[in-house]
């Protein structure tokens, strides 16, 4: 879930599905106005995935309006990414990784980032922490024609001494780590974040329908024109062709789905994904191969935090914490394929198969 390699450049790809891990059901909307428009769509890589950006409904409804917009809402991206990477030199996690337990002077929005970081860290027991940086450092889940990379023990044992979340310091917008060699990744928490920034940003130019997918991070702007709910179809974990295990009915929700099948690779018959188990420093075994949280539209950072926090945790932990918050459900995926749902949640179809 590292942010990283994101292209500078928009690009305008032909998407017939929306790919990652939700597809988006795209259905010709008629206007609740005089003039008609077909739903407008952009997709790019940018935050080291596939991401789409789907206008239905704004003021001033026109193609060339709603691309205007969502090239501007592209940018945003490329701003946040520019706050929040952890490879990217000019960024406030760079400068704080590689100050050697300095105080590092950062933005409002890295410091709420940062903030809630902190907070799930505490909710999760430590199991949720974005000072395992130095451990990603060592795997490798995105070969380029090659192996992946599984790290020397010796490393991995050391880098774990580097792993706890208490070590981040704050001092107004000033923020450090206790360890010298402590390093974040916020790759856990914040597409979640700028899924919400661009949900926020859109409102605020008169779009009211909208939905906004950031390789699974998704959020949903209003409802259709016509006033139906839109049916996002969530992730089969085991399906090759982008295949789903069912579909959510939303509006004004934000639904993140963590999953093993992201980033991994194969070794020895032996499949390792990109969720580290802070104990370990390997992948998770938890019996889960993804989990989706749907939330309010404004909370995908928080639904992004969770849906790392109850893949890691399983899903009798992960359940259990899910019930426990106001305003959360969740879907989870197991090896075997069962799939089971929190108590309450609703609008949730599963896919017969």
């Amino acid at each position: 879930l590292r942010i990283n390699k994101m292209s500078k450049k928009f690009k305008v790809i032909p998407v017939l599905l929306l790919v990652m891990s939700i597809i988006i059901s795209q259905t010709a909307c008629s206007k609740k106005t005089n003039q008609s428009t077909d739903p407008v769509q952009k997709s790019g890589f940018y935050l080291d995935t596939v991401c789409n950006l789907t206008i239905y409904d704004m003021k001033d409804m026109s193609e060339g309006n709603a691309t205007k917009l969502i090239e501007e809402a592209y940018k945003l991206c490329e701003k946040y990414e520019n706050m929040l990477s952890k490879t990217r030199k000019s960024s406030d996690i760079y400068k704080i990784n590689h100050a050697g337990g300095a105080e590092v002077e950062c933005s409002d929005e890295t410091l709420f980032v940062i903030k809630k970081a902190i907070k799930y860290g505490e909710l999760s027991g430590g199991r949720f922490d974005v000072t395992i940086g130095q451990v990603t450092d060592l795997w490798n889940f995105q070969p380029e024609g090659g192996d992946g990379k599984i790290p020397e023990q010796a490393a991995l044992n050391e880098a774990l001494t580097h792993v706890d979340y208490k070590q981040i310091k704050l001092n107004g917008n000033k923020v450090s780590l206790s360890d010298p060699k402590g390093e974040i990744d916020l790759g856990g928490i914040a597409k979640g974040y700028i899924a919400d920034k661009l949900a926020e940003f859109l409102k605020k130019k008169g779009v009211s329908s909208a939905v906004i997918d950031l390789g699974g991070n998704i959020s949903v702007v209003g409802k259709k024109p016509d006033g139906k709910d839109f049916r996002i179809g969530v992730r089969d974990p085991f399906s090759t062709d982008g295949g789903i295990i069912g579909v959510v009915e939303a509006h004004d929700k934000s639904l993140v789905t963590s999953g093993t099948y992201e980033r991994s690779f194969k070794k020895d018959g032996k499949v390792y994904h990109h969720i580290l188990d802070v104990k370990t420093g390997y992948p998770v075994e938890t019996g889960l191969d993804s989990v989706t949280i749907i939330g309010a539209g404004n909370a995908g950072i928080d639904c992004d935090s969770l849906a790392t926090t109850c893949l890691i945790l399983g899903e009798k932990e992960g359940k259990k914490l899910i019930e426990s918050l106001d305003g959360y459900e969740a879907i989870f995926v197991q090896h075997d394929g069962t799939i089971t749902t929190t108590k309450n949640i609703k609008g949730f179809e599963k896919t017969n198969k």
